[in-house]
């Protein structure tokens, strides 16, 4: 059973959170028969997932049980994008307003961010090595925190709350598999206790081990065939192999083989390609080498112990440690040979050259592994003060996480002297622009053994590790008293100290000129440290019987080299109960968010993206803004080089929320709530985006924008973007296209949002046919706003084509229990999305997942799980034509199977 808890506990810190909570969860268990969730709620929405529900609604992680909650309508990158930075990490996005605006606590406190950065820009909390063993519930507050909390809290706050004063053991086996192939998981838990007269000692140990799925194991993504907007036999693949002479062109018409042989000759000599339609050699199974799960050993222990001193004071410790060996792989490697002259065809050539799975020698050899560990520990007493009339929480605590990554990768060295040879003399005869090489032919249109492919690879070592230290003292306690009942008052004091080190391998650094570069790879470094300290007051005044009234205040202060020196946030809700079954409730509250530390401290790195040359568009007299027209083909959709780095002139982002809502037990049992939530963020940290710095580009150097309004080619702000974008110039070879453009973060945007909660539950218990639980959520993204620079329009991106966060999600469940058995049906339905050429909408997405249990003996209970009972992987969409042809927040893995068995020894 969900039972939601009172906020004043909630805002509470560390392990005397907990006891709060924990006591005010037990007095609504022991009233058995109803659920009376008005006469606990507080002025702002909290959902609460317990331990139980993990397992009844057969979830393997916390992240899995907490991505299916209503709130969190924002997609993130996943194991589906192994070209991503962080494939191998779990994120949240709550409110759709990114990965890093809700704060994620353990048992109350921060812990060490994921060493390397979202995307490449931003920290977040990973979900993925928290132990489900250990967990007793996570609590969910939805809505501006920062006057509790501080930073980040700007969507809301997720806290995990670990086990504690545990009472005997258990251990649970679980193993599983998918129906469609790959995936194999086994799953070990242990959790105990022991209780003494004057300590306690709980532990959990959890080990999961998960087989990787590779696309080649899904027949709706192994190839390029299945793209469904064309026909099979229609299907454009990525090219395996192509020399190209330049004075020609680009087009299937500059291609040129050897020894006056054709395409199809050349393409019959390698295992994996084939002919295409348009007469090159395609490599249809690309993309089947890639990774969809990644491969997971994962081994966690928790413990935490108390000891009761004779004065009433209590002493605690908590250990916290994780280690997570990974590996991952994205689509075989490839190699360009850029612009180079060939003396013995007289002519300025380029190339690719796509590696195949039967040259490279398979998967062995060409996983990313990924290896990881963390710690978290704390330790502090607590006890009473005045005579009793305060409890006091004194906590010290330090988390550290620490990643190693081994990747391979081609020496560009390696594979240049392999198919061109050692540089002639001079340059070319023509331009007197491009070196000289002698291509070996017979190489190049050959397939390699695998030997030889290996020996061009070496292993890109990158390192990362952050930490967070802290230490806080908390009290809380009755002021005084008024005639409608005690004032309550809350206090904390922190001080804490964060850093982090990105070291990637030198070799793809910017810049890098020393022996052994790498081909095609670049990484981003950096380091520093912020320390912060804060103080905050919370009170609760009860007004009349029936009205009570919340307030909160916190100021932080930061030391480190950004324009953030201190931000005071507050908050202030109401509580109405006109009857005990009633409440209406309101919170206003002010947030911030301190920039994220790689945003500030990040070294010059490089990327590379794909982008719409919207000045050579336009230059040539086509309209950037036509769907399907000249400006989507591949003469003006290219991939170019980005660099960048972070910034020191950052400030804090601001924001600032209310909900409002009501809660009402209509019957025994049964009762609901509606909430309106309302989220402005502004001047939110970015990087600017591609498509709005090609725009203003091209209008700075045509003099027109986009409508034919004059623009000064001259101005600051042309100035400023032109800057950004290096171009390589106009010759018979190259059209001025980009080489490289520059991005930097700043304060820049806008983001507003507001829609609606909704929650029903029913509990019925009947006399022969057992208990029945009901459960049903409903999200509502009503308006969704962005604005991307002051002064610019500002947009409702809600409805927009090109916007992929989903309108509304719906969750639900049905528990029935009975002697010994237990079945729950639950499942989850994400609202629609754009279609991939933004005319319409597509099916929505909905999950359904199945579990029984039976207990076989007083201490044995058995059980079944299928997620994703109907094995559905994405909704149809047949303009998708971009790999791997649906949105990536939808699971390609479909149908999951597990058998649990749970023993209690005492």
């Amino acid at each position: 059973m969900v039972v939601p808890v009172t906020t004043g506990a909630f805002a509470q810190d560390g392990a005397e959170a907990q006891d709060a909570q924990a006591t005010d969860i037990d007095k609504v268990i022991v009233t058995g028969s109803r659920i009376k969730r008005a006469e606990i709620e507080g002025p702002v929405p909290v959902t609460v997932i317990t331990a139980e529900d993990i397992e009844q609604q057969g979830f393997s992680t916390v992240y899995d049980a907490l991505n299916t909650l209503t709130q969190f309508t924002g997609s993130v990158q996943n194991e589906l994008n192994q070209n991503g930075f962080t494939p191998n990490a779990s994120f949240l996005n709550l409110r759709g307003l990114g990965p890093g605006y809700q704060l994620v606590l353990v048992n109350g406190r921060r812990t060490a961010d994921y060493p390397l950065p979202y995307n490449s820009q931003s920290n977040a909390v990973n979900l993925a090595n928290i132990p489900a063993a250990a967990i007793e519930r996570i609590e969910v507050l939805s809505g501006g925190a920062s006057a509790i909390y501080g930073s980040d809290a700007v969507a809301g706050v997720v806290n995990i709350i670990m086990k504690s004063n545990y009472d005997g053991d258990q251990i649970s086996v679980r193993g599983g598999t998918t129906t469609r192939g790959g995936g194999d998981s086994l799953r070990l838990q242990w959790v105990g206790g022991k209780l003494g007269d004057a300590w306690s000692l709980t532990y959990a140990f959890e080990y999961l081990n998960r087989e990787e799925i590779f696309a080649s194991q899904r027949d709706f993504m192994d190839s390029y065939r299945d793209d469904p907007s064309v026909d099979p036999e229609d299907a454009t693949a990525a090219i395996g192999l192509r020399l190209r002479d330049r004075f020609i062109g680009t087009g299937v018409g500059s291609y040129i083989y050897p020894n006056g042989e054709d395409a199809a000759s050349i393409c019959g000599r390698f295992q994996d390609f084939e002919l295409e339609a348009r007469g090159t050699c395609g490599y249809f199974g690309y993309p089947a080498t890639q990774q969809i799960r990644n491969s997971d050993e994962n081994l966690s222990a928790y413990l935490y112990g108390t000891y009761d001193f004779d004065n009433g004071m209590q002493a605690f410790a908590q250990l916290s440690a994780a280690s997570a060996d990974a590996k991952i792989a994205s689509a075989t490697q490839f190699w360009q040979a850029s612009l180079f002259y060939d003396p013995n065809l007289d002519t300025i050539l380029d190339g690719q050259r796509i590696f195949s799975a039967s040259e490279t020698g398979g998967i062995d050899g060409q996983q990313t592994e990924i290896d990881e560990r963390s710690f978290d520990i704390a330790g502090g007493l607590r006890g009473t003060m005045f005579n009793g009339r305060f409890d006091w929480d004194a906590t010290l605590s330090h988390a550290k996480y620490k990643i190693d990554i081994s990747q391979p990768r081609l020496l560009a060295n390696n594979v240049s002297d392999y198919f061109l040879g050692e540089r002639l003399p001079g340059m070319d005869p023509y331009f007197g622009a491009y070196p000289v090489y002698e291509l070996n032919m017979d190489r190049y249109f050959n397939p390699l053994d695998p030997e030889t492919f290996q020996s061009m690879l070496t292993q890109v070592k990158t390192s990362a590790e952050s930490e967070v230290s802290q230490g806080s003292f908390v009290f809380s306690g009755d002021l005084f008293d008024m005639p409608a009942g005690a004032v309550g008052i809350a206090g904390t004091i922190e001080a804490a100290s964060q850093k982090y080190d990105l070291r990637p391998d030198p070799r793809i650094e910017p810049g890098y000129t020393g022996p052994e570069p790498i081909y095609n790879l670049t990484g981003t470094g950096g380091g520093g440290e912020r320390k912060r300290y804060a103080a905050g007051l919370e009170l609760s005044v009860p007004l009349h019987d029936t009205l009570k009234m919340n307030l909160a205040g916190r100021y932080d202060k930061y030391d480190d080299v950004t324009n953030v020196d201190d931000a005071f946030t507050w908050s202030a809700g109401l509580e109405y109960r006109p009857v005990s079954s009633l409440l209406l409730r309101g919170n206003y509250a002010t947030s911030f968010r301190a920039p994220d530390m790689h945003y500030v401290f990040a070294n010059e790195s490089g990327f590379f993206t794909t982008v719409l040359d919207e000045y050579r568009c336009r230059r040539d007299g086509f309209d950037p803004t036509e769907a399907g027209g000249p400006c989507t083909t591949a003469d003006y959709v290219y991939s170019v080089e980005g660099r960048r780095r972070g910034s020191t002139e950052l400030e804090e982002e601001e924001g600032e929320s209310y909900t409002v809502g009501v809660v009402w037990d209509i019957m025994d049992g049964m009762s609901v709530s509606v909430d309106y939530y309302d989220i402005k963020l502004e001047g939110a940290v970015s990087d600017i985006s591609t498509s709005y710095l090609m725009r203003e580009e091209a209008a700075c150097r045509l003099g027109t924008d986009r409508d034919g309004n004059p623009v000064d080619t001259n101005s600051a702000p042309c100035e400023f973007f032109k800057g950004l974008v290096h171009r390589v110039g106009v010759d018979p070879v190259n059209d001025d296209e980009i080489d490289v453009y520059k991005s930097f973060p700043f304060n820049q945007a806008m983001l507003k949002t507001n829609g609606i909660d909704a929650r029903w539950r029913y509990r019925l218990d009947t006399d022969r046919m057992g208990l029945f639980n009901f459960n049903l959520s409903w999200t509502h993204v009503l308006k969704l706003e962005e604005q991307e620079f002051p002064g610019d329009e500002i947009r409702n991106i809600r409805d927009h084509k090109q916007f992929f966060n989903f309108r509304s999600r719906v969750n639900w469940e049905v528990n029935w229990e009975r002697d010994d058995w237990m079945v729950n049906i639950n499942g989850y339905r994400w609202g629609s999305l754009p279609n991939w050429e933004e005319t319409g909408r597509i099916a929505p997405y909905i999950i359904w997942n199945g579990v029984v249990q039976k207990k076989i003996t007083d201490k044995a209970t058995i059980g079944f799980a299928v997620n994703n009972i109907l094995d559905k992987t994405h909704p149809r969409d047949d303009s998708f034509n971009s790999y791997p042809f649906f949105w990536r927040a939808y699971s390609p893995i479909g149908r999951e199977v597990y058998a649990t068995f749970n023993y209690k020894f005492n």
